[in-house]
């Protein structure tokens, strides 16, 4: 199985080492994992502004790295959704059409397509679980709280078997954390009470660490903590799955 690694600018800029833990862990895992090195920005930030017509450069280069491989994974739902979402060529319409379908968030790739339910490991700490927007309403990586249906995360299903991490139950589960991408910029008030909030709520459950599968709301939720000077980091899931015990 070919696969392409899709690493997000603001992860290869600020957060290598997520790029690397996600590398590592797919290879674990059994997967010819490539990264190309022509890939830049997938263009969420223009489009997420209302500047979808300036993103067909991104798009074309997205195309040119990534049309080779079996399957594009990334450890970013919100970058994912996008490419799901907005991928388009005139040019080369089939091909991109095609990808559309072959790009995954790394636990839905890991889950779904590797039929993969649990991973052994070791990270003997109290965590808290963030759930992205994106990851959960577009990607529907877990189930929302205010439908009267049947809980599942595949993210938190990847956690249960790590040894000695021991998962709250947040009192609110799936609320926002007000980073939005361009939003806390054009917002920055609201999106930085959003942030306290949630991560207030993280403090009450006592935990060592916020994890979750986009980095960039841990980088929002990073920021707020450094400032209050909070004993609790910010961890992405592929670091702390890529704890696998060989």
């Amino acid at each position: 199985m070919k696969i392409g690694l899709f690493i997000p600018c603001y992860v290869d800029q600020f957060y290598p080492k997520v790029g690397i833990a996600t590398y590592e862990l797919l290879q674990k895992l059994g997967c010819e994992v490539h990264f190309p090195m022509g890939q830049t920005c997938c263009g969420q930030p223009m489009a997420n502004s209302g500047y979808q017509y300036l993103t067909k450069g991104c798009d074309a280069n997205f195309i040119a790295n990534f049309a080779g491989f079996d399957y594009i994974v990334c450890p970013s739902g919100s970058c994912v959704l996008h490419v799901k979402e907005h991928l388009h060529d005139e040019k080369q319409e089939e091909v991109a059409a095609e990808m559309r379908k072959k790009v995954f968030e790394l636990t839905e790739f890991i889950t779904d397509i590797l039929k993969v339910d649990s991973i052994d490991g070791n990270f003997p700490y109290r965590v808290g679980m963030h759930v992205s927007c994106h990851g959960q309403r577009g990607l529907k990586l877990s189930q929302m709280t205010e439908l009267n249906a049947p809980f599942f995360s595949k993210p938190e299903q990847l956690l249960h078997n790590i040894k000695g991490l021991d998962l709250v139950s947040l009192s609110r589960k799936d609320e926002c954390c007000g980073f939005g991408g361009t939003f806390c910029v054009t917002e920055e008030a609201v999106s930085v009470k959003m942030g306290q909030d949630r991560i207030k709520d993280h403090e009450n459950h006592q935990v060592d660490y916020i994890t979750g599968g986009d980095m960039s709301c841990l980088m929002h939720l990073e920021g707020i903590l450094k400032r209050q000077k909070s004993p609790i980091k910010t961890i992405h899931i592929a670091e702390i799955l890529n704890s696998l015990e060989n």
